[in-house]
């Protein structure tokens, strides 16, 4: 039996706060949400890039565990209505967080409270792994963009699903669609046993995801995106279904893709996926690539190594986008993702063929609100266009 069917609908919403309730609220238990602004994130700029992301992420964890908490969080994020039908479920509005942001599944109450209609947590690898060495996560804010050499640092797989176990135990479960990103252990690439970890993996998480993401797209792991090419992605693609075909149930399984592969190779591994029954694809991951700097700071972030993400990178991932939708046809949903951070970015991946939409580096430099800002955003594109639903939009710009 899946365990996550046991929960609440995943197009359900808990009830806003009235503006009275609120503010007793606030000023009885909430006095930590309303001096986030004033306080914390000032003083999150003196520390490191990964050690502030650590601070916000158990803050918001922390108040977000309580029913008060998520409630006020719920009132100060709510977003409006845009419903979109995909991969068996309904989601609220399109815009979801990118894998990244809770590698440990440790917040998923967090998310949906402050506006996120979908989460993917990970990635996660079947053995623990400590990841790359610190400092491994740089930022250019003149450009709005991140630089991170992370390597998968996460809890491992059995690790992974006790917490997800006791999340589900807890009554806390996320009241909305749940991805789970898969990566590859680094020790698995070195023994050429890329199949049967992340065959362990899905074994491990298949009963609490509502979505798996195949991730053969990193650049932090040295080997990964060599999974992409034609026989090695066959080969583990096969490996999935064959698993998937011995289950009880089933999930959608997506692909992720890089953006810093040849347009041929994108059309290419659509193709071996679409044969093999993967369901959609997330386009993309990080490059590797780099813009010009803007700033000093920004020079010295994008002169470390690792993945680059952020506003830089929506031009290529909306190529990316256009090229998967023209060469799988509509039938196959892709989630955009990549220096999405405002309503105009959010349309033109819709417009260029995403069905949902990811956010990291936007959560980072606008904060929580930036959710709600491009969910208006699309509503009123919407309304230029004469269109009433996103599904409507999906791909208007892409010629067949």
């Amino acid at each position: 039996m899946r365990l996550a069917s046991s929960r609440a609908p995943a197009s359900g919403v808990m009830e806003p706060l009235s503006r009275q309730s609120l503010k007793n609220l606030t000023q009885q238990r909430g006095w930590k949400i309303m001096s986030y602004g004033l306080l914390v994130r000032p003083l999150l700029r003196f520390f490191d890039s990964e050690s502030a992301h650590g601070i916000s992420l158990s803050l918001g964890s922390t108040v977000a565990s309580t029913m008060v908490g998520q409630k006020i969080l719920g009132t100060l994020y709510r977003t409006p209505s845009l419903p979109v039908d995909a991969f068996g479920s309904r989601f609220r509005h399109p815009v979801g967080l990118a894998a990244g942001f809770d590698k440990r599944c440790e917040a998923l109450s967090l998310w949906p409270s402050i506006g996120f209609s979908w989460t993917e947590a990970g990635g996660i690898t079947y053995h623990p792994q400590d990841g790359n060495e610190k400092p491994r996560m740089f930022r250019a804010d003149s450009d709005r963009a991140l630089v991170n050499r992370m390597g998968f640092n996460n809890p491992g797989a059995v690790e992974a699903r006790k917490t997800l176990q006791r999340t589900l135990d807890s009554g806390n479960w996320p009241r909305t669609p749940l991805a789970i990103n898969v990566g590859c252990s680094k020790v698995a690439m070195t023994d050429n046993q890329p199949e049967k970890d992340y065959i362990a993996t899905l074994q491990q998480l298949w009963d609490f995801g509502d979505i798996f993401v195949i991730n053969v797209s990193s650049p932090n792991t040295p080997g990964l995106r060599d999974l992409g090419q034609e026989g090695r992605l066959s080969s583990l693609l096969d490996s999935i279904h064959s698993f998937r075909s011995m289950r009880d149930s089933d999930h959608p399984v997506l692909l992720k893709v890089s953006p810093d592969s040849h347009d041929e190779d994108i059309r290419m591994m659509v193709d071996i996926a679409s044969s093999r029954g993967i369901n959609g694809f997330v386009a993309v991951n990080t490059t590797v690539g780099r813009p010009d700097p803007t700033s000093t700071r920004s020079r010295r972030a994008f002169s470390e190594g690792g993945g680059l993400s952020g506003r830089p990178l929506a031009s290529r991932s909306a190529e990316v986008i256009r090229i998967i939708h023209r060469q799988a046809g509509p039938t196959l949903p892709i989630v955009g993702v990549g220096g999405i951070d405002g309503p105009e970015s959010a349309w033109n991946a819709i417009t260029n063929g995403a069905t949902l939409l990811q956010l990291y580096s936007a959560l980072v430099f606008n904060g929580p609100g930036v959710v709600k800002k491009i969910v208006r955003g699309l509503r009123t594109r919407l309304d230029k266009a004469g269109i009433q639903h996103i599904h409507e939009a999906v791909g208007m710009d892409v010629e067949f």
